[in-house]
């Protein structure tokens, strides 16, 4: 490697906003950085689905889906 272009390689701590800490090294010369999501609370590692709804679309989906299924069972009558 090169002398002088590689940036310096410290020891960084690293907080969730779930208040899960770690430490690890990082080019961030400030040595801290903040997470929205880590292995703790994301869900792919927690197998908890978290739904966002933005706008009421899932409720709107709901309400669809549920009109469906009430044509249907009449139709099946």
């Amino acid at each position: 490697m090169k002398d002088g272009i590689h940036p310096e390689y410290v020891v960084t701590e690293v907080t969730c906003s779930c208040g899960n800490a770690f430490t690890t090294r990082s080019t961030v010369a400030s040595g801290k950085i903040q997470a929205a999501t880590c292995n703790k609370c994301h869900p792919f590692y927690t197998g908890k689905q978290r739904i966002l709804d933005t706008g009421g679309r899932v409720a709107k989906f709901k309400a669809r889906y549920a009109k469906t299924q009430e044509k249907a069972a009449q139709s099946g009558k």
